[in-house]
This record gives structure tokens, sequence and C-alpha cells, in this order.
């Protein structure tokens, strides 16, 4: 692969017009701006993260880790240096790389996938082609996202939010169908409906497996999710003051250690809190300065496609140790706490309703409650349509886009808990 082809500023569905510019800003910069203004991406800040949304201690949401994964992409997009608006473009993938995850987190994206292999949507398998139930079955919010931002929905115009090819295919961390996951490796990066878009998009920038700047988007949102959900759980008091400073600590040598205490008694910052934040920084700029020259001394097998991992497995010994350390704890602590899996259950409770009752709706469209029902689906989803296979993409495009409140409020108003007051 080569940076010149792989950098294109041509948008889908306007490929004709690529060359035309209304005004000073970048096509990266406005495919940037499309996506801070568009409603998938103000509806992430109702969308968990990790833990129960809302609460009395403010915790990250999907928009706010979002935005946080966009900064350090920005920067490790502008420190790799080879032009082109690099970290705008990385910026931009790390703003869409969870617009497509459903409600409650990935109890939303596995209660959608077991509604059909262990539930009542396993009598669709016969219905409907191989590839689409491979797809339904994996349900991801990786494909999810590809689909969001170049489906043609009812009333779209042609290529969705007609990114630049290279926005897009900066999206799309794992470049294969659904029909070659694995149960080692069950993630996949389009569905079968989006195939042909993301090969056309291979095929324009020469892309061999993964474009490079994935490495960065992925890069951006490991550093944030693990670093920021041990900040998390410290605030929410689920880890100690005492296991919280060992933790970051860890990502410095010895004398950098030293070096961090002087200074945050020198600057007289007593406030556990506020020395919780100082070294998440800290860990944060380690951490993006590691991938930077992880991306560099790899550069020459990313770009053949040989390159494997992640660039957080190949960073320094010391950062890289600390960082499954945190991996670890996260997992015994936060990620099996008690907050995290009641969410989980009961987000898994009420999307497995709300897939049951669409479904039997699009399967018997002509019964009374099924039309009452799907007037509530929104007019650019293609409920009516007279394949099943696009009936059922349509519930889960609206299901998957709701917010975790939204899911909720029509989980109850569907189940007569919840009546308007006249």
């Amino acid at each position: 692969m080569n940076w010149e082809q792989l950098i294109s500023q041509k948008r889908l569905g306007q490929e004709l017009r690529h060359t035309e510019r209304r005004d000073d800003r970048s096509e990266f910069k406005r495919d940037y701006d499309r996506l801070i203004f568009s409603a998938p991406f103000r509806r992430m800040q109702n969308k968990t993260q990790v833990f129960p949304l809302p609460g009395s201690v403010f915790v990250h949401n999907r928009l706010t880790h979002s935005l946080e994964v966009a900064s350090v992409g920005m920067s490790l997009g502008n420190d790799i240096n080879r032009g082109n608006s690099l970290g705008t473009i990385v910026a931009t993938a790390c703003l869409a790389h969870d617009m497509g995850n459903p409600p409650f987190g990935h109890s939303g994206e596995k209660a959608i996938q077991t509604f059909f292999t262990e539930g009542p949507g396993n009598i669709l398998k016969d219905m409907i082609s191989p590839e689409v139930w491979s797809d339904i079955t994996h349900f991801e919010g990786n494909a999810n996202a590809f689909r969001l931002l170049t489906h043609r929905f009812q009333g779209r115009r042609e290529g969705g939010y007609a990114m630049t090819y290279t926005s897009l295919a900066s999206i799309v961390k794992y470049p294969y169908p659904s029909t070659q996951a694995t149960p080692e490796h069950p993630k996949f990066g389009y569905f079968s409906s989006e195939a042909a878009t993301f090969n056309k998009i291979c095929d324009e920038l020469g892309m061999i497996g993964r474009h490079p700047l994935v490495y960065l988007v992925e890069a951006a949102d490991d550093i944030c999710y693990e670093i920021m959900d041990i900040e998390d759980a410290h605030k929410l008091k689920l880890l100690s003051d005492e296991e919280t400073l060992s933790l970051l600590f860890a990502f410095f040598e010895e004398d950098v250690q030293q070096s961090i205490r002087e200074r945050i008694k020198r600057e007289n910052i007593s406030d556990v809190n506020e020395q919780v934040v100082y070294l998440r920084a800290s860990v944060i700029g380690k951490l993006e300065n590691e991938c930077v020259k992880a991306f560099l001394d790899n550069e020459e097998a990313i770009m053949n496609g040989t390159f494997t991992g992640s660039l957080i497995g190949h960073i320094s010994p010391r950062q890289r140790d600390a960082y499954i350390r945190c991996t670890e704890v996260a997992f015994k602590r936060i990620y099996k706490s008690k907050s995290v899996l009641d969410i989980e259950l009961g987000g898994y409770s009420i999307i497995e309703t709300l897939m049951t009752k669409m479904v039997e709706a699009i399967l018997h469209p002509d019964r009374y409650y099924s039309k009452q029902l799907l007037m509530r689906v929104s007019s650019q989803y293609e409920i009516g349509a007279p394949d099943l296979e696009t009936r059922i993409m349509a519930v889960l495009d609206f299901i998957s886009g709701m917010t975790d409140v939204f899911a909720l409020d029509f989980y109850q108003k569907i189940n007569g808990t919840s009546l308007p007051i006249v």
C-alpha cells in the first residue's frame, strides 16, 4: 500500500463531484464536522459505555468516550506526520467507531445475537440467505457503524453520509464479512448488504487488509477505554486510592515516578482525585508516544499487510506489562462488578423483548398489533419492504439506533407498564 493512494478525498455516492470544493475546509475536516453535528453521534450521550447511566457520579458514556478517543487519535495521526490531514482523518474515524453500538453496551450486542441463535429468532434461519443469517447471528457494532454511515436509508441521499473513502476505510477494524468470523475471532467489519461498498473502497485505495490508519484508531480506543475505566472505577470507589495510583505509576520508570511524585508535592496537589487525574493524563501521553513509535517501527509491515496484532501489543515492555495489569484488574473488579452486571442483565432483557415484539410484527404485518407497533418505527427504516431480509435489517437499524433511555421507555410502553398521562 502507499500513502498517496490510501488518502483519497473521493466521497461515497458523490464520486463524480469529488474535485469540487465549497469552502476552505479540507474534505476530511468536512467529514469530522458532519459527524459532530449528526443525530447518531448526539445519541451516544445516552448510551452506556461501561457503568450505568445516569448516576450521581459522572462517568463516561459513549459520547464522552468517543470525544476523548478522537482527541488521542488526532495526536497519533499528527505525530505520524505523513501529511494529508492524517490527524483529522483518524479523529473522524474515532468519532464514528462506536456509533453503531446498540443500547446497553456489549450486552445489547449479545442480546441481538442470541435472539437469533438461542431465542425465537431461530425460526428465521431457513427463511433467509446464509450470508444474512451469519450477519445477524454475529451482529457487531463495528459492522453496524459502517452500515450507518454508508447505507442509503429511506429519504437519504446516495452514499448515506457521503463520507470520503479514506475516512470510511479508517473505521473498518475487521476488513472481512461475518462469514469469515470464528468463535475465537467473532467480530467482523461489514454486513453482506454493504460488502460491495467496502470492496469498492478497498479497490480505490489499494488496500491490503486493514487501512493503516485503523491501527491508530484502535490504539486511541485501547488507550482511552482502559485508562479511563480505571479512573471511573476510582470515582465509584470500586478501586481504592492506593490501588489506582499504583496501577498508574507502574507505567513509568522509577526515576520518572519519583519526578512525578516531586511535581505533585511541589504543586501542592493534595486531593487524591486530582492526583489520579494528573497521573491519568501522564499515562495517556506516554502510551500515545509509545504507539506512535510502534507504528513507525512497524510501518513497512503495516503497509505491506503483514503486521499482526495491535500497536498496544508492540509497545515497550514496562508500558505493555502495566497495560496488561490494568486490563486484568478491570476485568475482575470493574466489568464483573455488581453495577455493571445489573445494567447488562437489565439491558439484555429489554433488547430481547424488543427484538421478539418487532420480529413478530414484521413476520405478521397484517395483524392489528403489528400494524400499531410498526407505525412507531421511523420512516427512514424500510420496515415495510417486500422482502424479509430487508425488514429484518430495518428492525436491527431501529433497535440498535436507540439510546438506553429510549429503549427502556419503549420497552415499558409496549409492555403496558408505562402509559402517557392523559
